[in-house]
C-alpha cells in the first residue's frame, strides 16, 4: 500500500539563505499525528525555529493491521534476533524488501527537499523512533545518501540488516566523504528493544563512523522519551543544523 501524505511544519523563522529540514519517523503502529505535539513544544520553547520538519506516515500494513513501515516479525513489533557479530546470514529474518521500500520512499521525499526546496543535503537529518529509527539508520547507511545527509537521529530502536552494512563498508573505499554526524539514544528500561540492541549496534557505528557518533543511555526510560533526552536532542540538532 501506498504511504498517507506526511504532515509538514514549517520553519516559525525560516532562513532564506541557509533552509534546513529534518525528516522524522514515528514508529510501529503510531502515525505523524504521534509527533506534532513534540514539534510544537520544540517551536515553543524558541528552539530550531529556523528548521522545517516533515513527518511521514507509514503505509497500512494488512498483516499487523497497522501502519508499520515494514513487516514486523510474529509476537513483535521490533525485531529482536539473536545476532552474531561476525555472520553473514543474520539478515535472514529481517524484512529487507520492505525496510529498503520505505528506504527509497524516504530519500524521495530528501530528494523534493534538495530539489523543490534547495535544501542542500548537509542540513537535512533523518531520525527516528523505533521501527523509524530502524528505517533511519539504513537511509544513513545504505542509502544512495550515505556521508551527505547533515545528521541521522536513532530513538530506541536498532540496527537491522547488519550483515548487508557490513559487506557495504567492506566494499567501499577508504578516505571516502562522511559528513554525517549522528545522535543514538535509549532507555535502560526499554523492554521492548532491549539494551543489549542498543549497545551492539552503537558499537558497529562507532566503528564505522567514529567521532561522529554521539550516543546516550537514559536510565529509568522505557520504550518513550522523556524530557531530558529531548533536551539533548535539541541541543545536538542546533549543532547539526546551526542557524549560521
Amino acid at each position: 500500500m501506498s504511504n498517507p501524505s506526511p504532515i509538514i511544519i514549517p520553519a516559525p523563522a525560516p532562513s532564506t539563505t541557509r533552509p534546513a529540514t529534518i525528516i522524522f519517523l514515528h514508529g510501529f503502529g503510531d502515525d505523524a499525528h504521534g509527533w506534532t505535539d513534540l514539534v510544537s513544544q520544540i517551536h515553543s520553547a524558541n528552539k530550531l525555529s529556523h528548521v522545517k520538519w516533515i513527518l511521514p506516515n507509514a503505509p497500512q500494513n494488512r498483516d499487523a493491521m497497522t501502519q508499520a513501515w515494514y513487516q514486523p516479525k510474529p509476537f513483535s513489533p521490533i525485531p529482536m534476533p539473536q545476532r552474531s557479530a561476525e555472520s553473514e546470514a543474520d539478515d535472514d529474518e529481517d524484512d529487507e524488501e520492505g525496510m529498503m521500500k520505505s528506504v527509497d520512499y524516504i530519500c524521495g521525499l530528501i530528494a523534493k527537499e534538495v530539489e523543490e526546496g534547495k535544501v542542500p543535503l548537509d542540513r537535512i537529518v533523518v531520525g527516528g523512533f523505533s521501527q523509524g529509527c530502524a528505517v533511519s539508520l539504513l537511509v544513513g547507511l545504505l542509502s544512495r545518501y550515505r556521508g551527505e545527509l547533515g545528521g541521522v537521529v536513532g530513538l530506541s530502536g536498532y540496527l537491522p540488516l547488519e550483515g548487508k552494512i557490513r559487506r557495504s563498508v567492506a566494499e567501499r573505499k577508504e578516505g571516502g566523504k562522511n559528513a554525517t554526524k549522528w545522535f543514538l539514544a535509549h532507555g535502560s528500561m526499554d523492554r521492548l528493544v532491549p539494551r543489549r540492541m542498543f549497545t551492539s549496534y552503537k558499537a558497529s557505528l562507532e566503528r564505522w563512523e567514529g567521532d561522529n557518533v554521539e550516543a546516550r543511555v537514559y536510565e529509568g526510560m522505557p520504550h518513550s522519551t522523556t524530557g531530558e533526552e529531548i533536551r539533548d536532542l535539541c541541543n545536538w540538532l542546533e549543532r547539526a543544523l546551526p542557524i549560521n
